[in-house]
Order: structure tokens, then C-alpha cells, then sequence
């Protein structure tokens, strides 16, 4: 409450009218360890480059929220239009003057040595006799943190830089080195058990695709490219225009199980089990309260759905479709997103975007299987080649309905479900273990800087 009060400052104190001036120039750290400036222990670093058009260059990414730096390409001067650069070295502290307040801080791994950066990143050198890096990555990383450079950065609000003379006035606590280490160790313990376990996960998602191919035979065939040579075709035999069909690139799918289209598998298309259209014009219903999914509320290829947003009528403005229990919505724009779901929820108010499919399919299908099935590469590969449209690219309703699966008998389909869907669980189960042990790792940093 005492923050919130009328604060006075002296004109002669005042160097500028950032907040950080105005407002404050400390964070809520805790008394365990003494302050000290981060210029004690880093100097700018502003060795000059001029791009030459014959060599190769190796430029970063800064990731946001401290999650380091990677190389971001090499690329040849020719192709770099601004030559001024300055070079950076292996250890040194990097930092982007733009999204410091978003995090952009790392030190600079041995990949990058060498590299180049514009003016818009500022390197440092640090004297490791006083800090390691990776601590200061890890501090620079938290959202505390990151509020005090927002209140020393200036500009307008997409171009706000940081300012560097404010930047190293701050004071960090600085444990000693040894403690330090710790932190970084301990930190890096538990970020390695989740990287572990998200390995785990991706090597399950692998076992499944196995699995299932296994299970119902299927072979997906790369048609072999044509040469690059000039070629001849009749004109006759030119049922498409796409490079992928011109170039001999179409996939053929096979299996050891008959494969039917689609379109024999569904038995409701934009229509409910009455047969009556569930296409809804939200607009008529100003004050009614829907359940609404857009493309964005489903995470692509896994089928979760990410958000579920509660809005009026009047607040849609795009077509949509309602979406029944137990139907399933599939993804037409972008299909490459393999974005779908089935409304499992209890709701009977879910609506959804125009740009899904929503359809159910016939009884004598399990709905776990065909939900595999339809977010499998069976179903990937067939689209890969027949959307439509350069800057959306998006399927019809025929090239959906003409997609074709393997369908076997009833008990093969419930056996296949049932063994994916204990994968399924195993997955979401080690996904929680993993995000535990990140927010575990920075909740464990904080603490030991931070006032709780």
C-alpha cells in the first residue's frame, strides 16, 4: 500500500524521467546476500565488424523469459544489408536492448563464437572472478526482474530500449561463487529431469505411430520424383497444376485392412442426428452465452483443447457451427496443424469456428480409434498435397470426405484404442511430471533471491 502513496523526488536527483527513476530502483530480493552493481563485473564489449560479402556469418536468437541463446542462422555478408556489426565471443553476456524487458539475456555458447550481432544486441564482457554467467542468465530470466528493466527502458511501446547506463546501475544480490554454482547446478538438475522426461514423451508419440502402422499393416509409399530435367507430358494426362503432382510427389497409402473414404464413415456432415443444419448464426442470439472454439483453443497435432472461451452472441463476429456431444471437430484451414477434438464436455451450448469440420461418425466404429487414425500421418500424408490457397491454405469438404483410413473389424479398432489410449494417459501424466519440475526449478531460484 505504501508503493501507491504520493512519492517525492528531488529535480537535482532526477537524470531522466524514466520509471525507473521515478518510481524506484530495487526489487523485492531478499537480505540473504549483499547487492551489488551488474557494472562491477560486466563491460560493454563494442568490437566492430564490417560484413564481408565473401564470408559466412553465424548471427543468434535470443529467447525470451531467460531461455537462452541459439544460433539463429549462417548467412552469407552478401545477403546481410547491414554491415557495421560487432562480433561476440563464447561466455560472453548477451542481451537484446529491445526485449530485455521481456527477458532476451543469455550467455553466449560455444556454437556462436565468433558470430556477429547488430546494434540492436549489446555484449558484454564478465569478469568470472565475481559472477557466473548462468547465475545472472537465471536472475535476468525471472518476471521480477524483468519489471525493473521495463521501468528503465524508454521509447515508444514496440521500440522501447533498454537503457544501458541504467542497466548497470542495477544492484543483484551476488552470492559467492561457490553458492552461485549451486543455484545453477541445482536449477540445471531439475530443468535436465524435465528435458528427460519431455524425451520420454516424444519418444511415446513415436511408439504409438509404430504401433498403430504396425497394428493395421499400413505402408505409405513416396511416389519417386521425376527427373529435373525438361520432361514431356500429354495434356490430356494433366488432371492437376500443383508442383507436387508435376513433380511425381504423391504418397500412396497401403494396408493389410480394407481403406474406405471418409465420407463412408460419417454419418452427420454440418448436421445433427435429427439431419437438421447446425450451422448457428450467433449474431441472432445477442445475449444467449456460448462455449466457443476457435482455431487458436486447439494446441496443433495433439487434439487438446487449449481454451474454451464463454462469449454472447453478440460478441461473435465470424460464421459458426455448432459443435454436438460427441462430435468431432477437425481443422479445415491450415490442415497441416492437424488440429481436431471431440466434444467429450457436458456442455450443449459449444460452438466453434467455421473454418472446423464438425461431423459424427457411424456406430460401428469405435471413436478413440478413428480419432488416432484421423490425427495420424495416414490422414497427414493424403492432405500434404491437395490443399489450396498460397497465404491460407485450407481443404474442402470433398478432398475431406474423399481421405482414405484403414478400417478393420470392431474388436481389432476397440484393442488398438485401448492400447493408444494407455499411451495417451502415460503422456499427459509425464507431460504434468515435466512442467512440475521446470515451475519446481525456478519456483527453488526464486526463493533463495526473492522475498516470498
Amino acid at each position: 500500500i505504501a508503493n501507491t502513496l504520493l512519492q517525492f523526488i528531488l529535480f537535482s536527483e532526477l537524470t531522466d524521467w524514466s520509471s525507473y527513476n521515478l518510481l524506484g530502483q530495487s526489487l523485492s530480493y531478499n537480505k540473504t546476500y549483499q547487492l551489488s552493481r551488474i557494472g562491477n563485473f560486466l563491460r560493454r564489449n563494442k568490437e566492430q565488424v564490417l560484413v564481408n560479402d565473401n564470408q559466412l556469418y553465424k548471427r543468434p536468437t535470443i529467447r525470451i523469459n531467460g531461455r537462452g541463446i541459439t544460433l539463429r542462422d549462417n548467412k552469407d555478408g552478401a545477403n546481410i544489408g547491414t554491415k557495421n556489426q560487432f562480433r561476440i565471443y563464447k561466455g560472453q553476456f548477451l542481451l537484446s536492448k529491445i526485449d530485455a524487458r521481456n527477458g532476451a539475456f543469455g550467455v553466449v555458447p560455444a556454437e556462436l563464437d565468433n558470430g556477429i550481432i547488430t546494434g540492436n544486441f549489446w555484449t558484454f564482457d564478465v569478469d568470472y572472478s565475481i559472477i557466473n554467467p548462468h547465475y545472472l542468465t537465471l536472475l535476468t530470466g525471472t518476471k521480477e526482474f524483468q519489471k525493473l528493466c521495463q521501468t528503465a527502458s524508454v521509447g515508444t511501446t514496440n521500440r522501447n530500449y533498454l537503457k544501458e547506463d541504467l542497466f548497470l546501475k542495477f544492484k543483484i544480490p551476488l552470492p559467492t561463487l561457490s553458492e552461485q554454482d549451486k543455484l545453477v547446478n541445482d536449477y540445471a538438475e531439475k530443468i535436465n529431469k524435465a528435458k528427460n522426461l519431455e524425451q520420454r514423451v516424444n519418444d511415446l508419440e513415436k511408439e504409438i505411430e509404430r504401433y498403430l502402422f504396425d497394428e493395421l499393416g499400413v505402408e505409405i509409399n513416396q511416389s519417386k520424383s521425376k527427373s529435373n530435367l525438361l520432361q514431356e507430358i500429354n495434356f490430356k494426362e494433366i488432371t492437376r497444376w500443383d508442383p507436387l503432382f508435376l513433380l511425381g510427389k504423391i504418397p500412396s497409402i497401403k494396408s493389410k485392412f480394407e481403406l474406405v473414404d471418409l465420407k463412408n464413415t460419417i454419418k452427420s456432415f454440418n448436421k445433427d442426428a435429427d439431419n437438421k443444419s447446425i450451422r448457428i448464426d450467433s449474431s441472432k442470439f445477442p445475449s444467449n452465452e456460448f462455449q466457443y472454439i476457435g482455431m487458436e483453443h486447439i494446441e496443433k497435432q495433439t487434439g487438446t483443447l487449449l481454451e474454451m472461451q464463454t462469449v454472447k452472441g453478440k460478441e461473435i463476429k465470424s460464421q459458426t457451427i455448432k459443435v454436438p456431444n460427441n462430435f468431432f471437430i477437425y481443422g479445415k484451414l491450415r490442415p497441416y496443424l492437424n488440429k481436431y477434438w471431440i466434444n467429450d464436455t457436458n456442455f450443449d451450448n459449444v460452438i466453434c469456428s467455421s473454418e472446423f469440420f464438425v461431423f459424427d461418425i457411424e456406430k460401428n466404429i469405435n471413436k478413440l480409434f478413428f480419432k488416432y487414425v484421423l490425427s495420424s500421418r495416414i490422414i497427414q500424408s493424403q492432405i500434404l498435397d491437395k490443399t489450396s490457397g498460397a497465404r491460407m491454405p485450407r481443404i474442402n469438404e470433398d478432398i475431406f470426405f474423399n481421405l482414405k483410413m484403414p478400417l478393420p473389424p470392431r474388436l481389432i479398432q476397440n484393442e488398438i484404442a485401448l492400447t493408444i489410449d494407455a499411451m495417451k494417459k502415460q503422456i499427459a501424466d509425464l507431460k504434468i511430471e515435466a512442467n512440475f519440475a521446470k515451475n519446481t526449478a525456478s519456483q527453488a531460484f526464486e526463493n533463495a533471491i526473492f522475498n516470498s
